[in-house]
């Protein structure tokens, strides 16, 4: 071997590690795995990170779902919003509204709009007019899928009862008060842990109050798509597609805490566009260069039979 070169299969090694290393994402999260997955094709829609945020790029007329995949032994809530709108109740989203239950490294995509416990409206990609947010008045936030994730808090243990001793005096007060196990009684009437509101599909939560801090976010974010530069093609937002079968059951879930454990925010757009706002970086073409030898440097191999 030549000193300074490569055997082949390095080279070869070496490619296909580069390849490997360029590829964007596909899932994102810690407590959960969550990835857009294209439903007309099947394809789970490849993650770019640009300018500190997630992008998936999307096709206009497109179905697509949410998926999840709880990634930990215990069960978690997932607040899904798709434009800054709650899949399952319509409100502008909020971290303590309602949301989907997984119990332990349970997957479920969420395909749409909930309608009711057995039907959705598909999520389809389509221009920001004919999303659902724009034609609910709210298009300050399209271009955008949210989840937030809560843990769960452990059950509270009911407290055990351990039976005295028998003895003469106990045996004499239970006479004196009749024998009908009052203290007993006592311990099953105390009042139990409040337990919250059953939830769909199968968990959910009180609506939060808008605060300040979200309607001047939500200000600054109408601006920012005001002043956004032109793009070569209209910008996406998820629009109420047709009526689809969806089943879900209804639950119980108590927060560990009132923060999402973890908040998962993928922006999307089309590929023009992304690569238009070098979210998306095409590879660059080659330039020829002539070869003084242009035959004796291509690599050449048994051809095959006419």
């Amino acid at each position: 071997m030549k000193p300074g070169l490569f055997p082949l299969p390095a080279l070869t090694a070496l490619a296909a590690l580069l390849a490997v290393a360029s590829l964007p994402a596909q899932a994102i999260g810690r407590l959960a795995d969550v990835t857009i997955v294209d439903r007309d094709t099947g394809t789970t829609l490849p993650v770019h990170y640009a300018k500190g945020e997630y992008w998936v790029a999307g096709r206009p007329g497109a179905r697509y779902a949410i998926t999840v995949r709880n990634r930990s032994g215990e069960r978690v809530l997932a607040v899904p919003s798709v434009d800054g709108v709650n899949v399952l109740s319509g409100e502008t989203a909020a971290w303590d509204q309602r949301g989907y239950v997984f119990s332990p490294y349970e997957r479920y995509q969420i395909t749409g709009w909930r309608k009711s416990d057995s039907q959705v409206a598909a999520f389809e990609f389509s221009s920001i007019a004919n999303s659902y947010a724009s034609r609910t008045g709210r298009p300050a936030h399209v271009g955008v899928i949210g989840v937030a994730l809560f843990r769960e808090q452990a059950p509270v243990p009911s407290p055990a009862v351990t039976p005295e001793p028998y003895s003469q005096s106990q045996s004499q007060r239970r006479d004196n008060s009749g024998g009908n196990g009052n203290s007993l009684g006592r311990l099953r009437e105390e009042p139990v842990p409040h337990l919250p509101s059953p939830s769909a599909a199968p968990a959910a939560a009180a609506p939060a109050p808008s605060s300040e801090a979200e309607s001047s976010a939500r200000s600054m974010a109408a601006d920012s798509v005001a002043k956004a530069a032109p793009m070569p093609s209209p910008k996406l937002g998820t629009a109420h597609g047709q009526r689809e079968t969806s089943v879900v059951s209804h639950t119980t879930f108590t927060r560990l805490q009132d923060q999402p454990n973890e908040v998962i925010s993928i922006r999307y757009d089309s590929r023009e566009n992304l690569v238009a706002s070098g979210v998306i970086r095409e590879p660059l073409a080659q330039p020829h260069v002539p070869r003084a030898f242009p035959q004796s440097d291509n690599l050449s191999y048994v051809p095959d039979p006419r």
